[in-house]
């Protein structure tokens, strides 16, 4: 019985902000999330206590001391660990109707074409290299998936300066001006929900990296402006799922 009036509560204030229609919407939905770092584990967590009843969570990552700065499921105990794992443990915790899906693989191209066949009403991108980020970017647009995409979230320390915005419309975020250039060449120049900040980053944060994953170079980060960025994905989603 006790278990029964949880479940009939735990959603209360959520309820009480955008009405049980929206809440019984959210339910039925199935949102997927690509990258599990500080970015995307804030977004898969919020989109959880959100209520979505399917999610499709991927990272083929195990967690490195260097995360603890910025990752959820970031411990001294965690290291060495799934993320993808140890994020379907925390969203099970919150919600163990969910519904859940779990890839511990990083994505090919031809991995990555093979998940998305499969129906979303929501992908966030929070892929941190240029190549697989584009990939799947460019796949949901044929597809016509509804997607929000993450752009730089490193170098950074104003959480005051993010905005949400077409792809069409981002400035000063080198890290989007690549993404641009790129999905250009695949004839994509608008269409594409995305979230980034106006504030230049720190180029001397920068740092290069051994190139595995498509990843050449990263710049340093802080605690708050990658899970800020994630929280602000989760916010496109919910609201444009429940039409507000």
């Amino acid at each position: 019985m006790e278990l029964i009036e949880q479940n009939e509560k735990w959603m209360e204030r959520t309820r009480l902000l955008v009405g049980t229609e929206a809440i019984e919407k959210l339910k039925t939905s199935h949102v997927l999330v690509i990258g599990l770092g500080g970015v995307g584990s804030y977004c898969a967590e919020a989109i959880a206590r959100a209520g979505v009843g399917e999610m499709t969570i991927v990272d083929g990552d195990v967690v490195d001391p260097s995360n603890r700065n910025r990752q959820l499921q970031a411990l001294y105990t965690t290291h060495g660990q799934s993320k993808a794992e140890l994020m379907a443990e925390r969203i099970l915790q919150i919600n163990p109707n969910c519904k859940l899906h779990v890839h511990k693989e990083f994505k090919t191209p031809d991995k990555m074409e093979k998940l998305l066949q499969n129906k979303f009403d929501y992908v966030v991108d929070a892929i941190d290299s240029i190549t697989p980020k584009v990939f799947l970017i460019k796949t949901c647009h044929a597809l016509g998936h509804p997607i929000v995409s993450s752009m730089g979230a490193g170098g950074k320390l104003d959480p005051t300066k993010l905005k949400v915005a077409d792809i069409s419309k981002t400035e000063m975020c080198p890290f989007a001006q690549q993404v641009r250039k790129v999905l250009k060449t695949y004839g994509i120049r608008n269409g594409i929900k995305t979230v980034y900040s106006t504030e230049p980053p720190d180029k001397k944060s920068v740092m290069f990296t051994d190139g595995s994953n498509f990843k050449k170079s990263a710049y340093g980060t802080v605690s708050f402006i990658p899970a800020v960025f994630g929280l602000a994905c989760a916010s496109v989603v919910i609201r444009d799922l429940i039409g507000r």
